[in-house]
């Protein structure tokens, strides 16, 4: 599942069905309650520059709307999809590559919960970001963006039986958020974020004993850019990123005073 019209206001999201016997359950428990800024619980090994961001969806970003689906089958691992989504949850940042870190919030991946993140970009420039924990159940949990991030949207992580096999399941539902990203992603980006959940899965796969390389589906599902969008250049991680490198020297100092 992937929510497509989160925006932050005053009352919990709340979701509801029936079950079976006619009774009404809530599910309001798996959702983060809206927020209008956010703050990691942790900041350990990183550096917190999502702190007073809001969260930002794909209707907020300024590319073409991407829908990227990657797919892992754990073929004789003998492993339920909430067994598959209970590993991947409590272990998420070591199946990531070398070059990038997650730093899990204290309380691990929760509803409402703040994560950050270290990538590495071209240049060895460090770029930090992080991402709201959007929603989290036995068989899925959603990451959304924030202003800043490099691309507006949300990823979804999930778990399903086909026939006798698991499946897990990586689905990104995204744009670039400014302009430049959007440049960037046209010349080597698209390729880098594919490669990222590809190794990602490829990595989970073998926490269970599974070699196996992961399926890629991508989709535009919308080719037009939202050029009124254009000003979330001014929330850039790679520009925040640089500006925090360079006054490095500068709180050093005022440390040291």
């Amino acid at each position: 599942m992937t929510p497509t019209n989160w925006t932050p206001s005053p009352d919990p999201v709340t979701e509801t069905s029936t079950d079976a016997g006619g009774a009404h359950r809530s599910d309001a428990a798996n959702w983060a309650r809206p927020v209008s800024s956010l703050k990691a619980s942790t900041t350990t090994g990183t550096t917190d520059l999502v702190r007073g961001r809001r969260p930002m969806g794909a209707i907020q970003g300024f590319g073409q709307l991407w829908q990227k689906t990657f797919r892992v089958r754990l073929e004789g691992a003998g492993v339920t999809p909430p067994e598959v989504i209970r590993t991947w949850r409590e272990h998420f940042g070591e199946f990531w590559p070398a070059n990038a870190r997650f730093h899990a919030p204290l309380t691990g991946i929760a509803p409402g919960e703040v994560a950050l993140l270290d990538g590495r970009a071209p240049g060895g420039l460090t770029l930090s970001t992080g991402v709201l924990v959007l929603y989290s159940d036995d068989e899925s949990f959603t990451f959304m963006t924030p202003e800043g991030h490099m691309f507006a949207g949300w990823v979804t992580f999930s778990a399903y039986d086909d026939g006798a096999t698991t499946v897990a399941q990586a689905q990104v539902l995204m744009r670039a958020q400014d302009p430049i990203i959007e440049l960037g992603m046209r010349f080597g980006g698209h390729r880098q974020e594919n490669q990222h959940w590809v190794t990602t899965l490829r990595n989970l796969a073998a926490r269970f004993g599974v070699d196996a390389v992961a399926s890629t589906q991508v989709v535009c599902v919308d080719p037009r850019r939202q050029w009124r969008r254009a000003t979330n250049l001014r929330y850039d991680v790679g520009m925040r990123s640089t500006l925090h490198m360079l006054g490095r020297p500068i709180r050093w100092l005022r440390r040291g005073r």
